[in-house]
């Protein structure tokens, strides 16, 4: 018997590995804090996070991605803002930084919005740009 096999503790679950960053990379207004907020207690995730990425597609080649999920991945930068946990993976971060995230319940053009400085060109339905 080799000393040590017995009774040996299993390796505990690797947390990820991820960087903070602020809000000039992005930022929520308080509206849109408010809503993911509230989105993330419905989840039962209180202590989760949005993620915001930046995906090939729509009319003018890249469009935005929005996801609730329990924690950061590894490599992706942590930001908090409007008391909501954001996080962005390095690649996207080349497309939000400076962007914010703005809310609105009304009934027409409501919803998300991403007001973004890098982006060149926008479709008319503000769902995807060009940078």
């Amino acid at each position: 018997m080799i000393a040590g096999k017995i009774g040996a503790a299993k390796p505990a679950a690797a947390t990820p590995s991820f960087r903070v960053g602020d809000e000039r990379l992005i930022k929520l207004s308080e509206n849109a804090g408010k809503k993911v907020s509230t989105l993330l207690g419905r989840q039962g995730r209180p202590q989760g996070v949005l993620r915001v990425a930046v995906v090939g597609g729509g009319c003018s080649g890249l469009q935005y991605k929005m996801d609730l999920q329990d924690q950061p991945q590894n490599r992706d930068i942590l930001v908090e803002s409007a008391g909501v946990r954001v996080v962005v993976d390095p690649k996207s971060a080349l497309y939000v930084t400076g962007s914010e995230l703005d809310y609105s319940d009304a009934l027409t053009e409501g919803g998300f919005k991403v007001k973004n400085p890098n982006a060149a060109t926008s479709c008319s339905c503000g769902e995807s740009f060009s940078a």
